[in-house]
Formats: structure tokens, sequence, C-alpha cells
């Protein structure tokens, strides 16, 4: 395919998977039609905004890489999906959010307690899905990177009571919250289609390091001063740290250290301030050190793909990469 913009846009991929796509879209159309009329209504609506759904198509370039796609590597693809979204709907509920995407959440329109139930019935609605085909080996991957976000979700719950601004522990956060996830998508789908383990642990590592460079852009994007059409500075708001601040407050004088804390601390809230707080770390090397550690994570993903013959379906991993790191949003 030769080298890939690093604005890549997935048309390459969405043109290799064309069939599967149109085979998932109809698939997960159909997939959560329930008894109750209020139900059917409030998934409707989730699945009018569906997004990328970049998730269901790392699980099918993961059976890709590893065979052909089954049937049961369209329940796997489908199970990230609900996943996903019942997170999602919870997400909302938990941060009291009154949009997703453009688009009224559920918990607004529909109340908190309809957002509950909705979440869980999607929840289990996945989990009976694998039970009931004898997907085990592919609910195994998914319930782990389920039980590694739960747990960070929590720890980090009990850290933010406490300014933190520690770099290993900011890797074990986007590990266990975000890489994890796209890591158990990649391996998923390689599981759908074989027994090998060591193909299995090779799309993990995979997605696991192209998650930490997806994270370490969504936190970059979030310090941009351009309109990239949603809200910025929410980290510094929620007073969230991190890697571009974290940096700057390893690498910057103690004066400037006390400040950017106090804005974190008592004034995260002034749009002036928060961005003042983006023009100091700036200046001070914390995007490109971010942007550095993010291509860093990019290049442990491209090696992965390395270790994989060329092909068509290699190309387009190496263009999901590339996606990932050339987003704009």
């Amino acid at each position: 395919m030769g080298e890939i913009s690093p604005l890549a846009n997935m048309k390459f991929t969405k043109s290799v998977l064309q069939e599967e796509l149109q085979a998932f879209s109809t698939y997960f159309d159909t997939s959560l039609k329930g008894k109750s009329a209020l139900l059917d209504r409030i998934t409707s609506y989730l699945l009018e905004n569906k997004g990328k759904q970049m998730r269901p198509i790392f699980v099918l370039l993961g059976a890709r890489m590893a065979g052909s796609v089954t049937d049961r590597t369209y329940r796997a693809a489908l199970l990230v999906e609900l996943l996903h979204i019942a997170s999602l709907v919870h997400d909302d509920l938990v941060d009291d959010s009154m949009e997703r995407r453009g688009k009224y959440s559920v918990n607004a329109l529909w109340k908190n307690r309809s957002a509950v139930y909705t979440g869980d019935y999607i929840f289990a609605h996945s989990l009976v899905l694998s039970l009931s085909n004898g997907d085990h080996r592919i609910l195994e991957i998914y319930t782990e990177a389920i039980r590694q976000m739960s747990e960070l979700e929590l720890l980090q719950m009990v850290k933010n009571k406490k300014i933190q601004y520690d770099e290993q522990a900011y890797y074990d956060l986007i590990k266990g919250k975000t890489a994890s996830f796209l890591a158990a998508a990649c391996s998923a789908g390689a599981a759908s289609v074989t027994d090998d383990e060591s193909v299995i642990a090779r799309m993990h590592t995979f997605g696991e390091k192209l998650g930490m460079a997806f994270q370490v852009k969504d936190d970059l994007l979030d310090y941009t001063q351009q309109d990239i059409g949603k809200p910025t500075g929410n980290d510094i708001k929620e007073q969230k740290i991190t890697l571009p601040l974290i940096y700057t407050l390893h690498n910057c004088d103690a004066r400037t250290k006390t400040y950017l804390l106090n804005i974190v601390k008592h004034h995260n809230t002034k749009s002036d301030k928060v961005k003042e707080l983006i023009n100091i770390v700036e200046a001070n090397g914390g995007m490109r050190y971010a942007e550095d550690k993010m291509h860093a994570f990019r290049d442990e993903s491209l090696a992965v793909l390395q270790t994989f013959p060329p092909s068509e379906v290699r190309d387009c991993l190496e263009e999901m990469v590339a996606f990932t790191i050339g987003r704009a949003y």
C-alpha cells in the first residue's frame, strides 16, 4: 500500500471491510429488540448515533489477521460495541451529563432510573449473547478488560481526592481505562477465528499500545486552543492532571509549579485561567513531550504489526494507527 498519510481517514480500511461492515451493521441494528416499548425507544435512540464504531472495526481486522471472519467474529464485534454503549450510558449518568455526541443523553431524556436499567440491560444482553453461543474465550477477554477498567475507575476516584502528578501512575491509569478495551477488541477478533494464543497475545499487545497512544492523543486534544467541534480544557476543569501538565510540573521552576497547581485546585472553572495554564504548558514543552510519548506508543504498536506477514489487512491496521494519531477530534 505504501506510506500512509498521518491524516488517514479509514477509507482504505472501510473499502477492504465493506462486506463485513455491511453485515455487521445489519447484525447491530437488530441486536437490542426487547419486550418493553420503553426499552425499544431508548435503544433505538442509542443505535441512531453509532459514532465511528472503531472497536468493531478492530475486531474485524483482528479476525482477518488471524483467518476469515465468522459468525463468532460478528458476535465479538457486537459484544464490544454493546459493552461500550452500556458504559457510556452509565458514564453520562455518573457525570450527570446532559449530552453525548451532540445529542441528549439517555438520562437527560428518560431520567436516571431508566438510564440505569438501560445500561444494565445492554450489559446483561451482551453477556447472554456470548454465553448462549459458547463464546467463552471471547467473554473471558472482555470481562478481564471490564475488571481492569472498573478497578482503575475506583482507584482514580480515591486519587482524585488529592492532586496526583506521577507519570507512571498516569500510564497505569490509561492502560486500564482505555487501552485495555482496545486490546480486548483486537485480541477477541483474533480469538474468534484461531486458538493460537501467540497470535491472540500479539494482537492484544498491538491494541494495548495503540490504546495508550489513543488516550495520550485525547489528552493532547483537550489542551488544544483550536476549534475541534467539542469543548476543550475539560480535564483541568475536572482537576484531572494528564501527561502534558505532568511533564510541565516536573520540569518547571517552583514558582510556576505552585501557580499551576493553584489554578487546578482553585481556579479550574475559570476559562481565562485554564487558557493561561494551557499556554504555560505549551511554553514549557509539555505538549511536545506528550506528542513524543504518543509517537513512541504508536511505534511500539507498529512494531507488533511487523511480526505479521505483509497483507492488505496489515495495511488497514497501519491506516487505523495513522487515523488514531492524526485525528483532530
